[in-house]
């Protein structure tokens, strides 16, 4: 069988067109092109990650809400402490920020564990937060997600919750 140059272009582009016209009806040729597009990488120490959260607990300290909701994206979830609602829009966060600064908080990282994507990053752990004006200790375990729009890296998840068990109490020397 002998088939024309022209006509096996054809054949294969007629092909070719069924054989993706299923994929684009479930919406799944875009997403599939989109991964075909590289990404370039932005390279971050974890030193640079671990900055993040002390410039966060630097907006904290400034008592400004809005410095506070400058450090995440837009498109971002906050799951507070002391809060049962989740926080999606700037305006939520920034409102539970206003509540959490009257005490004037300060947060200490107690321990960390960073990994390192491409323009993604997770920093999670523990940290204690003290309160100034009460005098408070709370003891935390945290989680922030971070990712690179092209001039900083913005929150785009952040989870806190204080420890569920009660610290063993601290046993003083024994005088006899």
């Amino acid at each position: 069988m002998n088939i024309k140059p022209i006509y096996a272009f054809a054949l294969v582009a007629s092909l070719s067109a069924c054989a993706t016209q299923p994929m684009e009806r479930l919406g799944l040729a875009k997403q599939a092109s989109a991964a075909d597009h590289s990404e370039t990488c932005k390279n971050v120490t974890e030193q640079e990650i671990a900055g993040l959260f002390d410039r966060w607990n630097e907006a904290l300290a400034s008592g400004d809400a809005k410095k506070v909701v400058a450090n995440y994206a837009t498109r971002s979830i906050l799951l507070p402490t002391v809060s049962n609602k989740p926080r999606l829009t700037p305006e939520e966060k920034e409102d539970y920020f206003h509540h959490f600064l009257a005490n004037r908080p300060s947060g200490k990282i107690d321990m960390r564990h960073i990994e390192v994507g491409c323009n993604s990053v997770l920093d999670a752990g523990l940290y204690t937060f003290t309160f100034a004006k009460t005098g408070q200790h709370v003891s935390g375990r945290y989680s922030y997600t971070y990712h690179w729009d092209g001039k900083d890296w913005l929150i785009t998840s952040h989870h806190s919750s204080m420890m569920p068990e009660k610290a063993p109490p601290r046993r003083g020397k024994k005088t006899h």
